[in-house]
């Protein structure tokens, strides 16, 4: 009877044992954090705004964390497959990805059942307002005059590009068309691969606007073949610090922006996330990150999780708004 009773006051110690261990382990390794290295995902291609902010980052990253921190290029489906691969990651910290303007949009286009409530949020790091381009051989010397044009015209006269059909230029136009009381189709839309495209166009002649960021438009405006004459922002661009906001010129508070950000996917632990969050915050404070952005007139703004969480949540609210207003959105 003794022995029965030592070997089960054994076998349960044991298992008592076995049970902290399986406790302990994931506090171990949160506390390790991170002790390989970590994968960001990028759902754009290589080469472009998204992808090289997304390196820049990676880079601060593994100066701070110690870790390597590898970018990979998961495009497709118009920002779907590279969203989706963040989300369904394994929230244990190691895999983190580039979240944009476009999680905001696409699950009104029905493209997707994500939305921002979908991952963890980080930190936001970049917004880009758009500008409102028109060509230097073109009759409009401020934003006023372009503004009073095309109240003026005849719906469908006017054309504008900058990005595909629905995309967030396209969207930033019709919701500029909406606050001044015409409707979102009184500029007809010209889709475009992009920004560049747009830009050409408008040098060319073919259209009258392109509404883009002004950093997208700088090579055609350092050329001498394009102006920018206000920005959808609330405040103007130190880095074309010209170029007056559209509340300034024509009273009306409209805002909008492409936006860069970095999640996780859901259930990632309070104490990595956190730990994430503060690396970011160094990364985008550094002198690196600052000198980097800034040479490419990118715009910056930091939130923390919460932050970034809210931020995302207006941003849906706005591409809701405007999207319904153009029958883009489905349901």
């Amino acid at each position: 009877m003794t022995d029965f009773i030592d070997r089960r006051t054994v076998l349960k110690g044991a298992a008592a044992a076995g049970a902290a261990s399986l406790i302990a382990a994931p506090a171990i390794a949160q506390a390790n954090y991170p002790s390989r290295p970590i994968t960001m995902i990028c759902p754009w291609g290589a080469g472009g705004g998204t992808d090289a902010t997304a390196r820049i980052v990676a880079q601060l990253l593994e100066k701070d964390l110690g870790q390597p921190v590898n970018v990979v290029n998961r495009t497709g489906g118009s920002g779907v497959v590279g969203h989706s691969a963040i989300a369904t990651a394994a929230p244990d910290g190691y895999n983190i990805g580039m979240l944009t303007v476009e999680i905001a949009m696409m699950h009104h286009q029905g493209l997707t059942d994500l939305k921002s409530t979908s991952y963890t949020s980080l930190a936001l790091m970049n917004e880009d307002p758009p500008g409102v381009q028109v060509s230097t051989s073109g009759p409009y010397k401020d934003i006023k005059a372009l503004a009073d044009a095309i109240k003026a015209a005849p719906p469908g006269k006017l054309k504008a590009s900058g990005t595909g059909q629905g995309g967030i230029w396209h969207l930033a136009l019709i919701g500029w068309l909406v606050a001044m009381g015409l409707k979102p189709d009184h500029v007809a839309w010209v889709p475009s691969n992009g920004a560049a495209p747009g830009m050409q166009d408008l040098a060319a002649g073919g259209i009258e606007i392109v509404t883009c960021s002004v950093p997208e438009a700088r090579a055609m405006i350092d050329a001498g073949k394009a102006k920018s004459l206000a920005i959808m922002a609330s405040a103007r661009n130190p880095q074309f610090k010209d170029v007056p906001t559209l509340n300034e010129t024509l009273g009306i508070n409209y805002s909008i922006g492409a936006w860069r950000g970095i999640g996780a996917p859901k259930g990632l632990p309070p104490e990595i996330a956190a730990k994430l969050t503060a690396a970011l915050k160094k990364a985008f404070d550094s002198k690196d990150y600052q000198d980097f952005m800034n040479s490419r007139g990118f715009g910056m703004k930091f939130a923390d999780g919460k932050g970034f969480a809210d931020f995302m949540a207006a941003s849906d609210a706005s591409m809701a708004s405007a999207m319904k207003a153009a029958g883009l959105a489905k349901g």
